[in-house]
């Protein structure tokens, strides 16, 4: 396997001298339905209004060849050490599809591991949804309650508010989050659920994370002050690893099992979102949610860039950053039911790849990870949409859209349906941003040329979900080949921590810390 940065690669050398597309050019009928691939689960990723043409398409081709991009993918899933700052395998591909080869670890067979954890977690939640197991005051459970915080969080809960609208009136609890170790975050949970029909998921992967500890706590203190009745221990589950203290313990009904070879921003499709997600949804829904994500997963193994969505979409990427120098990306999904997603990319994004040196710990010379925010429309439009239109940055895009509404709720006024409006909102505004629109007004000209992508689909189900999380963990992954780079560790979140110890403990001997920490009451 070829491991290099990526400006010591000969394609990429001869994108840097290449010809940019005119975006203001690239918007046309023909190029619309040419660049158009398939993901799985019914989405498909269209680029035209990229500023990429034949040429320089090529030339990403050879770059994914020189860099053997969709090999290494094939190393990842045939379990060999992808996470070489940890000297970890990565495995979050094999929660929701097979390997070729089978991924042993200690004599055990990692898929086999990962699928024996959701079918305990079908077992345990069809005990919950039929009464089986209920409260310590004999109430059936009715809401599920996630105390978890970064991946633990993100992930799962900008999911379950996709499916939430799918899932109707056939939704089997409500689901409720606690992340942020601000007590009002809890309170603002807490104070609003029963608590005698409530479980809870206690999600930590070494069952020491500061925060979700902590909330726990606050949980179990809130849980004895409001209903001494309570028994905490029988409303609280726990994910994490078999090796944290939390496991098998007596303060949980039960333990599901993930391990460090799922990077938390990763591990939506294991149990940590397997378990909230089929408490709520029921284990059919979560099973095409995966299905689509596998059926993803399998298209990212084309070597053809043009038959491989996730590929083109980091390679694309990547010539935005490296060669036109845009520093950000905007994630725009017009679907309100994915009003969490971009907060769940832009971790997935910028904790993967937002690094500075290179797999071998070398310091890099090029940029990596952009920046990553959005909104979904058309709140955007009518909040930072003055800066991507007119502003002195050019902001690349990446639109989401549906045909059809996920929950068939419309009605037709002045001759179309909100669902119309909306894709028709969606439409212009690719459009603007490409094309511009001259006017004598300075403050009415749009110079345009401003590129973006969109991934669409029918309808927001299950499937289309699992397959849209699915592109952005592999081109998140690509680009991380690409820029020769550990997508798969996050070291720059621990030096904070660290702090955050000494400061707790009064063991720090930095006096601008201690006088900060004074003012603000520690």
């Amino acid at each position: 396997m070829t491991y290099k940065n990526l400006d010591k690669t000969a394609a990429f050398t001869k994108l840097q001298k290449s010809s940019p597309m005119d975006v203001k050019k690239a918007l046309t009928a023909e190029r619309i339905q040419k660049m158009d691939i398939p993901l799985g689960g019914g989405m498909r990723y269209n680029y035209a209004a990229q500023p990429v043409n034949e040429d320089s398409i090529n030339i990403l081709q050879d770059l994914s060849d020189e860099l053997q991009c969709t090999d290494k993918y094939q190393a990842v899933l045939s379990g060999e050490i992808m996470n070489p700052g940890e000297g970890r395998m990565v495995l979050h591909h094999l929660t929701r599809m097979e390997s070729e080869n089978p991924v042993v670890f200690e004599g055990k067979n990692q898929r086999d591991f990962y699928r024996k954890q959701q079918e305990r977690i079908e077992l345990f939640a069809e005990k919950i949804h039929s009464g089986q197991i209920k409260g310590s005051t004999g109430k059936k459970f009715e809401t599920v309650i996630q105390i978890g915080i970064g991946g633990s969080d993100l992930g799962p809960r900008a999911l379950y508010i996709a499916l939430r609208g799918y899932a109707g009136e056939n939704l089997r609890m409500e689901a409720k989050f606690i992340s942020n170790v601000d007590p009002d975050d809890a309170a603002a949970v807490l104070g609003t659920t029963d608590l005698e029909t409530s479980l809870f998921i206690l999600v930590s992967k070494s069952g020491t994370t500061q925060e979700t500890l902590a909330n726990r706590d606050l949980a179990i203190q809130w849980m004895k002050k409001k209903n001494p009745e309570l028994d905490p221990s029988k409303h609280m589950i726990a994910v994490t690893s078999a090796t944290s203290p939390l496991a098998a313990s007596d303060d949980f009904l039960d333990s599901f099992y993930i391990d460090d070879f799922i990077g938390g921003r990763y591990s939506s499709t294991s149990a940590v979102g397997g378990a909230v997600l089929t408490l709520a949804f029921g284990k059919e829904i979560f099973s095409e949610f995966l299905q689509g994500a596998a059926e993803t997963d399998k298209s990212a193994l084309e070597s053809n860039i043009r038959e491989n969505a996730p590929l083109m979409d980091a390679l694309i990427g990547v010539y935005l950053r490296n060669v036109l120098g845009y520093p950000m990306t905007a994630i725009l999904p017009y679907s309100q039911a994915l009003m969490r997603f971009p907060a769940h990319l832009q971790q997935l994004d910028m904790e993967s790849n937002g690094k500075g040196v290179n797999r071998n710990g070398e310091p890099l010379s090029y940029k990596t990870g952009p920046v990553i925010f959005g909104e979904p429309g058309t709140n955007g439009q009518h909040s930072f949409y003055q800066l991507l239109h007119q502003g002195t940055d050019i902001v690349p895009l990446q639109f989401i859209g549906f045909r059809k509404s996920q929950q068939d709720v419309d009605v037709t006024i002045a001759g179309s349906t909100n669902q119309t409006k909306l894709n028709a909102n969606l439409t212009a505004q690719i459009a603007a941003f490409a094309n511009g629109s001259e006017n004598s007004n300075p403050n009415k000209n749009f110079n345009g040329g401003r590129p973006s992508s969109l991934l669409y689909g029918e309808k927001l189900t299950p499937g289309s979900l699992g397959a849209l999380l699915a592109h952005y963990e592999n081109k998140v992954m690509f680009q991380g080949f690409l820029w020769n780079i550990n997508s798969f560790d996050q070291e720059g979140v621990q030096l904070g921590k660290i702090l955050t110890k000494q400061i707790l403990s009064g063991s720090s001997t930095d006096e601008a810390l201690k006088i900060l920490g004074a003012k603000l009451g520690i």
